[in-house]
């Protein structure tokens, strides 16, 4: 089945580490030229010249995922310069990490604008263009085994991921009229940067204990999931939602 995107223009968004830059160089080597974006196109740097220095083709965009404004600018920039976007990935995301009776109003709203209204503005916009085209497209949002399972600390993280699942439906549901495809990843624990130190140390023992494969995820892990969604192999997918997790949602083993 093909997975080659010779012919697609990307979007990713939080596109400057993390699973974000991951995504990124993925798709790139895949063939696709992509825009990354970014609130700091700065911190893109980096990124873009790893992705050419590979024959690939990236475009630093500053995106604000939370302000419709530059939500349209990031888009008007990215198909200017590459062309009309065919792959949204739905990447950019924050988390807080507080008591829930210590948790503040300003880091729930904070959190909301970017897991959860972000991705929204995003698809929107991404896909009235996909249907002005008419050549349909994908979108890939990023979620988490958080949206599924419960966890404490984290409230808003866990409300947004789980939104962002059934947004996924919802949108997979009204978008296939226009072939756009909707799916998500739903990522158990990845060990990025972001997350390194805590995975590393003594809670991060007690969380590995709970994963049945013994061990957390990389980066490359979510490589199949992706690439499958992004591209033609995943063609009768939509609404789907992948979990990679090690197996940690299962039953207590």
């Amino acid at each position: 089945m093909e997975t080659r995107l010779d012919h697609d223009v990307a979007l990713v968004t939080g596109a400057s580490g993390g699973l974000g830059s991951h995504f990124a160089e993925l798709l790139a080597g895949a063939g696709a030229k992509v825009a990354l974006g970014a609130r700091r196109t700065d911190k893109l740097a980096d990124v873009a010249q790893r992705i050419e220095a590979a024959d690939g083709r990236a475009l630093p965009v500053e995106l604000d995922v939370t302000d419709a404004a530059s939500v349209a600018r990031a888009v008007d920039v990215a198909e200017t310069e590459l062309g009309a976007i065919t792959i949204l990935v739905n990447n950019a995301g924050i988390v807080v990490d507080a008591p829930f009776l210590d948790s503040k109003e300003a880091d729930w709203d904070r959190v909301v604008a970017v897991n959860l209204k972000g991705p929204w503005l995003m698809a929107r916009e991404v896909a009235r263009r996909m249907a002005e085209h008419a050549h349909g497209g994908r979108i890939v949002n990023i979620a988490s085994v958080l949206g599924q399972t419960a966890a404490s600390g984290v409230q808003g993280y866990a409300a947004t991921k789980a939104g962002l699942i059934h947004l996924t439906r919802s949108l997979a549901v009204e978008l296939a009229r226009d072939d756009i495809r909707v799916n998500a990843i739903s990522p158990g624990y990845v060990t990025t940067d972001l997350n390194r130190t805590f995975l590393e140390g003594e809670g991060g023992e007690c969380v590995r204990k709970r994963v049945p494969l013994r061990r957390f995820g990389t980066p490359a892990d979510l490589d199949g999931a992706l690439m499958l969604l992004a591209s033609d192999a995943g063609r009768y997918m939509t609404g789907a939602v992948i979990t990679v997790d090690g197996g940690l949602t299962l039953s207590s083993l």
